[in-house]
């Protein structure tokens, strides 16, 4: 591929020599020679029990570094993974290294402007609304005792129960005070719609069969449970006054239909972010499909690392190694890094598509931009520029996302954000 180069070094003389040398330092430190100190034996009795040889593969880790820089510096390449390196050769006289070195592949722009997709326009129903409002009043539901009435769908009630299979008692299958949520599923098919119309107090029997995905011993056998209930709980939800509004933290709304505004404004928020990025990926998707690049396999592979790794961190938040969830996933490493490659490409393309889209469109940020963007995103995350700059990595990473923002906002059509 074009954007593969193969580049010979060599590092000989009083270069390579000082690096011998200082392999040689940090190796002594571990070194127990007869008649002398651990990590003082001189340079010349270590080489005569050892053998120069013995230097020469940390001396070469040193060498790689070293000749890898002067590349960058004298080809002012910009390799876009990590380079592959071969040692030619290796000898007290010096060492001969080839670099594989991968840069960006060449990108040719088709149609990126006007592709005629359309974005979803924004609206809530009074159903949405009723629903979210339903969700928010359900998190804030208490349960109380059902002093009269029958088990309804969405009760809770709580019983004493005993199945028998055959005859005998079923392992496991006892229990008492159990409080058991109509509409659950918590129970096998049927048990839990024969208790809805009992009333406290009321013992049934409940003849019902085993289904035929359950576990071997018992799939597709009939078993008969003894139930009593002993209580009816059911859900009340908070009443839509000034109390429940402070509750919600909304202290300046008292009645319902301002909280119906300010709940329809956050479906919308969010339904309006959710269609706006499915936009802005829709955009993207056209314009990479009228784009043409070729893309290394390394590229992938680097790609790939890198999703795995965000996904390893974002399990050991949870308390979930990566190893974990292969096991719970029946997966190997290697399926689940292959079932990572389409969006890694999806990715490497996006990226390609809108830095080529930004050089096409002679896009440029001023260090004033710059500054203001950086004072304003560190604002928003509630820190100083410094401690913002800091974590992200600088004034040209500001400049670098500021640009493809434009480069964005070109491709949509819309304003930068």
């Amino acid at each position: 591929m074009k954007n593969v180069q193969k580049i010979e070094t060599e590092i000989k003389g009083a270069e390579w020599e000082k690096i011998l040398d200082d392999t040689f330092k940090k190796r002594v430190k571990d070194v127990k020679v007869d008649g002398f100190r651990k990590g003082k034996c001189p340079k010349n009795i270590y080489l005569q029990k050892f053998g120069i040889e013995s230097l020469f593969m940390d001396a070469s880790d040193a060498a790689l570094q070293v000749a890898f820089k002067k590349i960058l510096d004298d080809k002012e390449v910009v390799p876009v993974v990590e380079p592959g390196v071969d040692i030619k050769a290796i000898s007290k006289d010096g060492i001969k290294l080839e670099f594989t070195i991968i840069t960006k592949p060449e990108v040719k722009l088709g149609k990126y402007k006007d592709l005629g997709i359309k974005k979803e326009k924004v609206t809530v129903s009074k159903e949405e609304l009723e629903k979210e409002e339903a969700r928010i009043a359900s998190r804030y539901a208490e349960m109380v005792v059902k002093e009269n009435g029958e088990v309804l769908e969405g009760n809770t009630a709580v019983i004493d129960f005993k199945g028998y299979v055959e005859g005998k008692e079923l392992e496991g299958g006892t229990g008492t005070d159990y409080p058991l949520e109509i509409g659950s599923g918590t129970f096998i098919p049927g048990f839990e719609e024969g208790i809805v119309g009992m009333k406290v107090g009321e013992s049934k029997d409940l003849n019902l069969k085993f289904p035929d995905d359950y576990t071997e011993a018992l799939k597709g056998k009939k078993v008969k449970f003894e139930v009593t209930l002993k209580e009816i709980k059911e859900r009340v939800l908070p009443e839509f006054n000034k109390d429940f509004f402070d509750d919600l933290g909304y202290k300046d709304i008292s009645t319902k239909e301002e909280f119906d505004k300010e709940v329809k404004k956050a479906i919308t928020d969010r339904k309006t972010e959710e269609v706006n990025n499915k936009y802005y990926d829709d955009v993207i998707v056209a314009a990479c499909e009228n784009m043409e690049v070729e893309i290394n396999p390394e590229i992938i592979a680097d790609e790939v690392k890198r999703t795995s790794d965000r996904m390893a961190q974002s399990l050991q938040q949870q308390g979930m190694s990566l190893e974990m969830y292969l096991q719970l996933t029946g997966k190997t490493k290697e399926a689940f890094e292959k079932d990572l490659e389409p969006e890694a490409i999806k990715n490497i393309k996006a990226r390609y598509l809108i830095e080529e889209v930004a050089k096409k469109e002679k896009i440029e940020v001023s260090d004033k931009e710059a500054d203001e963007h950086a004072n304003k995103e560190a604002e928003k995350y509630g820190i100083d520029k410094t401690e913002f700059l800091s974590y992200i990595g600088g004034m040209e990473v500001v400049k670098y996302d500021l640009r493809m923002k434009k480069a964005l906002a070109i491709l949509t059509g819309e304003e930068v954000k």
